[in-house]
């Protein structure tokens, strides 16, 4: 039998945790390190919020050659709005020039979407190996940044984080590599990695 009263303490707790996040701001998220799974991690905040009725944008800075599980999946969701801009790992490249055309490309549509207030999440999937290539300036996203509607939340993921990023971040996970297949031989396989 269900108890009356601790249902009643349940939806008050929850009634009072809703009215307190009607107070609070949009935080910077810095997922960061050596590890695998920044991007993940991102991705599953914006899954959280999805379900919660958000509005996310995700752009990925990086990533484009192939066709990977979130980007398919993405499609199918209205509420999220999914731009793959890179065009595939700097190391593989052929014209470093062209991706950092794409990266500037990245990031003007990614300010449109922090300081259009109309996004819960934005994702800056990335964004930080445009920052260490000289492609974009620290300086100007943490102007962005400081700058976005107090209410919009940005996540930024990528290896090598500037300080100054840092210094904004509301929450910073450092994801370090304790193991990993590939130092076995171990191929990267749909569905985990791509």
């Amino acid at each position: 039998m269900r108890n009356p009263y601790l249902s009643r303490k349940r939806t008050e707790r929850r009634n009072n945790l809703e009215e307190s996040n009607q107070n609070r701001r949009g935080l910077l998220i810095v997922n960061t390190g050596e590890g695998k799974g920044k991007t993940t991690a991102a991705l599953g905040v914006v899954f959280r919020a999805l379900g919660r009725g958000k509005k996310c944008g995700v752009v990925q800075f990086i990533k484009g050659k192939w066709e990977t599980g979130e980007r398919k999946f993405a499609k199918t969701i209205p509420e999220l709005d999914f731009h793959v801009m890179g065009l595939g790992f700097t190391w593989e490249s052929d014209d470093l020039d062209r991706d950092k055309t794409a990266a500037k490309q990245a990031w003007e549509l990614s300010k449109k979407m922090i300081l259009s207030g109309e996004y819960d999440i934005v994702v800056l999937d990335e964004i930080t190996y445009a920052f260490h290539y000289g492609w974009l300036e620290v300086d100007e996203t943490v102007r962005i940044l400081r700058e976005r509607p107090s209410q919009v939340h940005v996540i930024i993921t990528g290896r090598n984080c500037p300080e100054p990023i840092l210094q904004q971040a509301d929450l910073i996970s450092e994801i370090r590599s304790v193991k990993h297949p590939f130092q076995s031989g171990i191929k990267a396989q749909i569905g985990i990695d791509f």
